[in-house]
């Protein structure tokens, strides 16, 4: 390769070259029915479903959260007026960690990122006059997934909804917070078991729901590329499959509730190969590696969310053509739901203006895009089927090296993954410094100065944390503390053995014990994890 075409080397931020020109030769050989196959059919490159979006468009799942429980039913119903066909509940980081709002470790930060959640009471705040058995909810929430999940079904059965009528998804992948994210609570060893109980339990008694959200969303977020994102996300998977058959489960009768979640960035071309190898390589995973014989376990569902970490708080406007290009990736893609970034969040939490243009985005795509005619629209094309060729290759490299490793769990313990996604994010920001990767309005076609937004920008009432400690303090008057004490001592017992953890933990939670009092009971039996 000459200077000249160095210099005009085109490559994504995984590293795969982008030729100028793609021909009939770059397919050569190209086997239809095993590389692609129909929507619906084995291995699902196109799509899960044979008529995808035909029926009915993606569900439009737009992320909320903020303050009090009862603040976030207000958002809530705001965004269901305005079309939204689908919750997704955004949690503080105190409820993430485990922690009631009236611990010292909670201040600063009750209902900052997120709604505080501190018992059912909060629980039934948050989903008053929202019909559970029509909506279908997402909760982002992972070492505490399996309490609100509890919290949750719980409400259900006070509106009357029988529990095959359950819909939604907790996220509940804490290997990632390992590595990317950081809101664990226990070692990994606990935190597979509550997750695989979680499998369990929601197999025996809420079949409807998505068990789990293997998320390489926060990868992607911390710095990694899209082979990396992938490649980890489903490297964790089987970690998790692994970890439920060695707890007695068989694949096909736990594996259909599995669903993934994925960042939507800004090489559009890249993502769509991204999402089409994602269902490639999970089909044959689940059928070469691990014997699934039901069609749910090998097809790969997937939830997307545009890409935060690609808002600009320069030009923030610039956000509403950044997060179109990135939810037009993920449509062509084939996802199963999507949320739209708000153009305001590198600023500040999103306010209902900016919230309904995010919303509106995606009505325009599936209304007025023509996209949900035909089921995977770019299939076929040279460029479309070569990347997707080259991402899958890519990502089964790094499946390899964590087998070889012993698997997902000890490459995190000996920061293998995390190592890699320090070093793309470093490789991507000094790109971004020497202008080899263009950044409109911060390192390209700037308008100069210092100048604040002019825009409205959403704030949280600094009296929050007052509040819910006064709600706090009057559920522990009122409940019937005897009976919390029995049902948090009969939980340490099943900590303690083998028994599965959530159905001790909804009698507590029953009883109004609160997140907090539950945490702490497995903390004093599991300990809390300190990476070394």
């Amino acid at each position: 390769m000459d200077t000249e075409e160095r210099q005009n080397e085109i490559r994504t931020e995984s590293g795969i070259e982008v030729n100028p020109l793609y021909k009939p030769e770059d397919l050569e050989g190209f086997d239809y029915p095993e590389r692609l196959g129909d929507p619906g059919e084995y291995p699902y490159t196109r799509g899960p479903y044979p008529s995808m979006y035909r029926g009915r468009p993606w569900t439009m799942r737009q992320y909320a959260g903020f303050g009090t429980a009862r603040e976030t039913n207000a958002r809530f119903k705001y965004l269901i007026d305005n079309g939204q066909t689908g919750l997704s509940v955004a949690f503080d980081l105190p409820t993430q960690m485990g922690r009631d709002s009236d611990h010292d470790l909670a201040l600063g930060e009750v209902g900052k990122v997120g709604v505080a959640i501190d018992s059912l009471l909060d629980m039934r705040d948050l989903f008053e006059g929202i019909p559970l058995r029509e909506v279908s909810t997402s909760m982002t929430i992972n070492a505490t997934a399996s309490i609100l999940l509890l919290l949750y079904a719980l409400v259900a059965e006070e509106q009357g909804v029988e529990a095959e009528n359950v819909t939604g998804t907790t996220q509940n992948d804490i290997l990632k917070e390992y590595l990317a994210r950081g809101t664990y609570i226990y070692p990994p060893g606990p935190s597979m078991r509550i997750t695989t109980d979680t499998f369990a339990y929601c197999a025996a008694e809420l079949p409807r729901w998505n068990t789990i959200s293997i998320s390489g969303y926060h990868i992607r977020e911390a710095g990694s590329t899209a082979v990396q994102e992938l490649a980890f996300t489903l490297s964790n998977a089987i970690a998790y499959v692994e970890a439920a058959i060695d707890a007695g489960l068989e694949v096909d009768e736990f594996a259909p509730r599995l669903s993934f979640f994925f960042n939507a960035h800004n090489d559009l071309f890249q993502e769509v190969a991204k999402y089409r190898a994602a269902r490639r390589m999970w089909a044959s995973i689940m059928r070469d590696r691990f014997g699934a014989t039901d069609e749910g376990s090998r097809k790969l569902r997937f939830h997307t969310q545009t890409a935060g970490s690609s808002l600009t708080a320069q030009q923030a406007e610039n956000n509403i053509v950044r997060t179109t290009v990135q939810a037009l990736s993920a449509v062509l893609g084939g996802t199963q739901s999507l949320h739209t970034n708000a153009f305001d969040e590198a600023l500040a939490l999103p306010t209902e203006r900016s919230a309904r243009i995010a919303l509106r985005t995606q009505q325009i795509l599936a209304s007025e895009g023509g996209l949900t005619g035909t089921a995977d629209p770019l299939a076929g094309s040279y460029y479309v089927e070569s990347l997707t060729d080259a991402v899958e290759e890519a990502a089964w490299a790094y499946i390899k090296r964590i087998d070889e490793m012993g698997g997902s769990v000890k490459a995190v313990e000996e920061r293998f993954m995390q190592r890699e996604i320090e070093d793309a994010a470093y490789r991507f920001q000094r790109e971004v410094e020497r202008e080899e990767r263009v950044i409109v309005g911060v390192n390209r076609h700037t308008s100069g100065g210092t100048e604040a937004p002019d825009m409205e920008l959403h704030t949280i009432d600094e009296t929050i944390r007052e509040r819910q400690k006064e709600r706090l303090a009057d559920l522990k008057d009122s409940r019937d503390e005897a009976a919390v004490e029995r049902a948090l001592a009969r939980l340490k017992r099943a900590a303690e053995g083998s028994e599965n953890l959530l159905y001790p933990m909804k009698e507590a939670l029953a009883e109004l014990a609160t997140l907090g009092e539950v945490s702490d009971t497995l903390r004093g039996v599991f300990a809390e994890y300190r990476p070394s």
